[in-house]
């Protein structure tokens, strides 16, 4: 199964191209973040413009609108090259399982449908591997990236079930992803 990732015929696949794929989902999330920020700045214009006339003016209404179709654009490309080039690592790396399933089919070959099972679980395995492994790092990147922002916004901000605690944004966040989680673990 990780065999890829020993194998010197598969070094270059296994790191470097698990290198570019952390390193492109970083990008989306900086690009993320850009987006937060432009949605707090376009709707405090928004709010502005509607307390008094005038306040702003139609350009800087369509430079902001400019900033959000540039953001989106650079996400939206950086979401299809990272899309494409993890389907070509995915196919490498079943590449290599199948490699090896084959290379110690002769315990598996008395088994009815070995050679259709060990396609067809690679494909399963590495879909599953692919979902799984990038959601985790994306959402621990997004955890680094919004805490400072979290911790602007909870100075203040109680959270009355729990009491008046200094970074209750915070501290509620995580009370309900640890508990989410726990609760979804004990589900499973």
């Amino acid at each position: 199964m990780f065999k890829f990732f020993r194998d010197p015929k598969w070094f270059l696949w296994a790191y470097i191209g698990s290198a570019i794929i952390l390193s492109s989902l970083w990008v989306q999330v900086q690009i993320d973040v850009k987006i937060n920020e432009w949605f707090g700045e376009f709707y405090d214009m928004i709010q502005e413009a509607l307390s008094a006339p005038n306040a702003i003016t139609i350009e800087e209404y369509w430079a902001s609108l400019l900033s959000f179709i540039t953001l989106a654009g650079m996400y939206v490309a950086v979401a299809v090259l990272v899309s494409y080039f993890t389907n070509h690592f995915l196919f490498r790396w079943r590449t290599a399982m199948v490699e090896w399933y084959h290379s110690v089919y002769n315990t598996a070959r008395n088994i009815e449908g070995a050679a259709q099972r060990v396609q067809e679980d690679t494909v399963k395995f590495a879909r599953i591997m692919e979902s799984l492994g990038t959601s985790l790092v994306e959402s621990i990147m997004v955890l680094i990236q919004f805490i400072p922002i979290l911790f602007g916004l909870s100075l203040g901000i109680p959270i009355y079930f729990f009491g008046d605690w200094q970074y209750g944004l915070i501290t509620g966040a995580l009370i309900w992803t640890i508990g989410g989680t726990i609760f979804l673990i004990g589900l499973g």
